[in-house]
């Protein structure tokens, strides 16, 4: 099983000729509105590709919380620990390019007042698989963490976006999965090199950094592993880093060793960066099962 401890927004996505430089406005043809948020992107990601998930996080009492949980709903992630708060509503805006490139901004809202009492002991065993992200209060992503390593669960952090988190939380992760420029800013953060190898060294945990069209570097007390990327015809990179994790965190949880659960992950964001769009843009199992074969 995956606890997902994390945030929920409402994107409104602007397909546009180019990325607005600042002070410049760009119009568009259209706006998309859809669910997202990188917790609740991973979850559906995660139970998508077969993993039963149960989620933690907070909406507002607004408008926007029912068109967030939607697609959370449909793809079967137990939300009954998410709370509502009396703040708004996570929400982002999300520009799109026409090769895929994106510019987003964030309003946090209700993931802020989200808490890991949320999440009750018994959930937090050896079989099940700890997934979270930085889009939520970072002292409470702390010591979720330093509860799951208590009790024997596999942790998985993605430091996305980057930020500080406490130290001894980060040593304390299983995997620790990041991109280039969060890994750049983890290794001047903690005072070692920005690549997947120092971060292994300095933290002693095992690390994923992906890298984008040159595929993933993870390195672990087993060594080094490097993956090409799989190449597509990209339409939206939107989503892509959250649905890798999520697969992830989906293929170690039902027995997948490392090497083989990074493959599925590649192949999984490579399929999610053929469609528009955020979560509902996560492939299903058998999308994936094709793709690798």
């Amino acid at each position: 099983m995956i606890v997902c401890f994390g945030s929920i927004n409402l994107d409104l996505i602007f397909p546009l000729p180019h990325l607005p430089a600042p002070g410049q406005t760009v119009l568009g043809p259209r706006m998309q509105i859809e669910p997202g948020g990188k917790g609740a992107n991973q979850a559906v990601a995660a139970a998508r590709d077969g993993a039963r998930v149960v989620f933690a996080g907070a909406v507002g009492r607004d408008a926007l919380a029912e068109d967030a949980l939607a697609l959370l709903r449909r793809s079967g992630v137990d939300i009954t620990r998410v709370v509502q708060a009396d703040t708004a509503t996570g929400c982002a805006a999300i520009c799109v390019d026409p090769t895929g490139k994106n510019l987003i901004a964030v309003a946090s809202g209700a993931n802020q007042s989200a808490r890991q009492a949320q999440i009750e002991d018994a959930l937090l065993t050896p079989a099940a698989t700890v997934l979270l992200q930085r889009e939520t209060d970072p002292g409470e992503t702390a010591a979720l963490i330093r509860r799951a390593r208590a009790r024997g669960a596999r942790v998985i952090l993605n430091l996305a976006p980057p930020g500080p988190l406490a130290e001894e939380a980060l040593r304390a992760v299983d995997l620790l999965v990041v991109n280039e420029d969060e890994a750049a800013w983890l290794g001047a953060h903690i005072g070692c090199g920005g690549d997947a190898a120092a971060l292994h060294t300095a933290l002693g945990v095992g690390v994923v950094v992906t890298l984008g069209e040159a595929g993933l570097l993870a390195v672990t007390a087993q060594g080094p592993l490097g993956l090409p990327a799989q190449r597509v015809s990209v339409v939206d990179t939107t989503g892509a880093g959250d649905c890798f994790t999520g697969v992830l965190a989906a293929a170690l949880d039902r027995g997948l060793t490392l090497p083989e659960a990074l493959r599925r992950a590649n192949a999984a964001a490579a399929l999610c960066c053929t469609r528009a769009g955020t979560q509902g843009s996560m492939p299903e199992a058998a999308a994936t099962d094709a793709a690798l074969n």
